[in-house]
């Protein structure tokens, strides 16, 4: 048998059964009732609110209206007008009207805030507008300025009373404190990997076949990522990009081979090296040519005399041991220059002795060149006698017959 029944006891009325209880709103107006409001603050204004609703000399009152004000002021000018109706500053305190001028009387009589005095509202012609300002006590109290430290006065400097305060939202926080992290810089901009304005000179002729700027840039990555420079790729198969079709494809498959395109292009850079150095080359003995146009070098070890022509473009030698000179064109100008700014070859005004020594041996090679002549035409001479006496012994042996 139950020891307390419902009937003897009598508190059935008063403690009804759990499931006798039933929810009569439906959930949807639950959730209205509970609601609550949305609005984020920063951290500075959150941390000024619950420094200003914990500060134990002040009344419970002064507190609320306290904390409410340090969610209108703005944290970057907390020394700036508090322009605010009565209406929000007793919705945020939840108060009354009375109560609010007794928290506000209880707050300048802290020396945490100061009420201006009403100021004249032109478009009605009323007075109005009495805006509250949060004293220098208040916003170091809050935590919206630094506290001054005390050092010694400067004769220079002006005096510690003129200098304003700075606003803790605008300066960075000491690394001691427990919010230092969310003043962090949350856009490093000179630590980031920014890409260049413009692309590399030697990349720019890619926007000639249909590369876009930006679409370069990515090239360049997975070229990095391949092992391959993007420049080296272009330089070996430049003429043949240009060919394509479907350049931006090749340029891609190209990237994936295994070929080593640094290579190739160190040596095409290498070629294009010497080519420009040998017509470096050209031009200098060409211009060597023109300089010397018109002039007379003699050859002192050959024995040769060599006349520039007027133009520079070509020259008669003369040889020791021959009669007429011999004509020379194109490439063997460029000898007769190169021997010319090498010394090989000097002018004849500036060789006299060797001229001297250049003539005697070619008047050897003369007297030589007659001696043999001269043998030459003797031997000529003894077969022609013998050819007439073979004739004229014809003529005998056709008379005797």
């Amino acid at each position: 048998m139950s020891i307390a029944q419902p009937e003897v006891t009598g508190e059935g009325g008063v403690y009804p059964e759990p499931t006798a209880l039933s929810i009569s709103a439906p959930d949807s107006q639950a959730c209205i009732e509970f609601g609550c409001d949305t609005t984020n603050l920063t951290w500075i204004t959150f941390r000024a609110a619950f420094r200003a609703s914990h500060i134990d000399a002040l009344p419970g009152r002064a507190r609320a209206v306290l904390a409410a004000l340090a969610r209108t002021v703005l944290s970057n000018r907390p020394y700036a007008a508090i322009y605010a109706r009565r209406e929000l500053l007793t919705g945020r305190a939840m108060q009354s009207m009375r109560t609010l001028y007794r928290s506000l009387d209880d707050l300048e009589a802290a020396g945490l805030i100061q009420r201006a005095p009403q100021k004249r509202y032109e478009a009605e012609g009323i007075y109005g507008r009495a805006y509250l300002y949060l004293t220098e006590k208040a916003a170091v109290l809050l935590g919206f300025v630094e506290p001054r430290e005390a050092t010694s006065p400067d004769i220079d400097s002006p005096p510690e009373s003129n200098r304003p305060a700075r606003a803790t939202g605008e300066t960075q926080p000491s690394a001691t404190v427990a919010d230092g992290a969310i003043y962090k810089n949350v856009y490093p901009t000179s630590l980031q990997k920014r890409q260049p304005g413009a692309l590399p000179s030697d990349l720019e002729r890619l926007t000639s076949l249909g590369f876009n700027k930006f679409f370069v840039f990515k090239l360049m990555a997975e070229a990095r990522q391949n092992g391959k420079r993007l420049s080296n790729v272009v330089d070996s198969c430049w003429h043949s990009l240009k060919k394509a079709v479907a350049p931006i494809a090749y340029l891609r498959s190209l990237l994936h081979r295994s070929v080593d395109f640094d290579f190739q292009a160190r040596q095409q850079r290498a070629d294009d090296d010497n080519k420009v150095h040998v017509h470096e080359e050209q031009t200098e003995l060409v211009r060597t040519l023109h300089s010397a146009a018109g002039r007379t070098f003699i050859d002192p070890a050959h024995g040769l005399r060599i006349e520039i022509g007027d133009d520079g473009t070509n020259a008669l030698v003369h040889y020791p041991d021959e009669s007429r000179p011999r004509s020379a064109v194109g490439t063997r100008m460029l000898d007769f220059a190169l021997a010319i700014k090498t010394g090989q070859i000097q002018l004849l005004d500036e060789s006299a002795q060797e001229a001297e020594t250049v003539g005697s041996y070619s008047l050897r090679h003369q007297a030589r060149g007659e001696g043999g002549q001269g043998g030459e035409t003797n031997t000529s001479r003894t077969h022609v006698m013998q050819m007439r006496e073979t004739l004229k012994l014809c003529r005998r042996t056709s008379r005797a017959r």
